[in-house]
């Protein structure tokens, strides 16, 4: 079957369409994005614009047209933060489902985390015993580590790229006191978040999705894109920390010129080093796998699963280790109809 799967993110507004069955690897068919950074149009009470409003409709318009034009037969739509954290989500999720008949699902952080954990699982496997899987958005950062299906623990906080470079790092480039109180805060928010972890040890595998650690990677000197996703890439803490400070002397437009980073993501991608080399430093850890799987492969996976077992698929909610299923927040991923 062919199903279409629609994230609202903070940078990007991105349709995949994959063929796939139940138990069966998902082979993705075409895709259709655009950028459009929702953050750009909060007004001064954090409320999304009309004009950010009306961009994103005619987005979900032109994202359903498009699977409808190439047959998906299923059809998933879900937000982030960028909609999630914003002071009239609600409204905004209210008029898109009014004006597309698109039923948009806001995920939680912690719920992103454990389902991107379940797409790295399903990447490498039980093989690869206990993971700790990392994710660095526009708005928010997200942490699981388990060594089941389901981490133990996930979790998010706010050190999204985006976020941060909007919040810290002004000038381009930007100082060298920003750069420097920026880490503090960073450091400062994981030294809260990393102890939470010490009681599930020292993960065998450290993975990192989303593309700010893809473009890293890249940088650092992993394989392009193009080389395709089953060639292994790896970030080095060693590396990274080199290009943490050669990107803090650049200006956007010399970042942008880098391999791997678009004129998109340029401004927060120094932002997202620091976060990136601030957590593998605290967990201890000197280097991780930049894995092609992530929060869009999560949410197919557990569509799939829950066709094949001919069930509602629940999303994991704060709770998601071994003891604590029983208390999991389940929140189905609606279908729109006619979908």
């Amino acid at each position: 079957m062919r199903l279409g799967v629609l994230d609202i993110g903070s940078n990007t507004v991105h349709l995949l369409l994959v063929d796939a069955h139940p138990g069966g690897r998902p082979v993705p068919f075409a895709s259709h994005k655009k950028p459009l950074q929702l953050v750009a149009y909060l007004d001064e009470q954090g409320r999304i614009s009309r004009k950010g409003q009306d961009e994103l409709i005619g987005f979900v318009q032109e994202a359903r047209a498009f699977a409808d034009g190439h047959d998906a037969e299923d059809f998933l739509a879900f937000c982030t933060s960028a909609i999630r954290e914003a002071g009239n989500g609600r409204d905004v999720l209210a008029r898109v489902r009014e004006e597309t008949g698109v039923d948009l699902q806001e995920l939680s952080g912690d719920q992103e985390a454990a389902v991107t954990f379940q797409a790295v699982r399903r990447w490498y496997g039980w093989g690869a015993e206990s993971i700790l899987n990392l994710d660095i958005g526009g708005g928010s950062f997200e942490l699981a580590m388990g060594t089941d299906e389901l981490p133990e623990v996930a979790l998010s906080v706010p050190l999204g790229a985006g976020r941060l470079t909007r919040d810290w790092l002004h000038g381009d480039p930007p100082s060298a006191k920003s750069v420097k109180e920026l880490r503090r805060y960073i450091r400062a928010t994981l030294r809260e978040a990393v102890p939470q972890f010490a009681h599930l040890g020292r993960p065998h595998l450290v993975a990192g999705t989303s593309k700010t650690f893809r473009s890293l990677a890249r940088i650092a000197g992993a394989a392009p894109s193009a080389a395709g996703p089953f060639v292994r890439r790896e970030l080095r803490l060693e590396d990274l920390a080199l290009w943490t400070k050669r990107l803090a002397g650049m200006s956007v437009k010399d970042r942008s010129n880098l391999d791997g980073v678009s004129e998109l993501r340029a401004p927060q991608v120094l932002a997202g080093a620091l976060v990136a080399e601030c957590a593998l430093d605290l967990f201890g850890v000197p280097s991780m796998d930049i894995c092609p799987w992530a929060l869009r492969e999560g949410l197919l996976l557990r569509r799939f699963d829950a066709k094949m077992f001919d069930a509602e698929e629940p999303l994991p909610g704060a709770g998601v280790g071994h003891a604590q299923l029983d208390s999991t927040r389940r929140v189905p991923v609606a279908v729109p109809e006619g979908a």
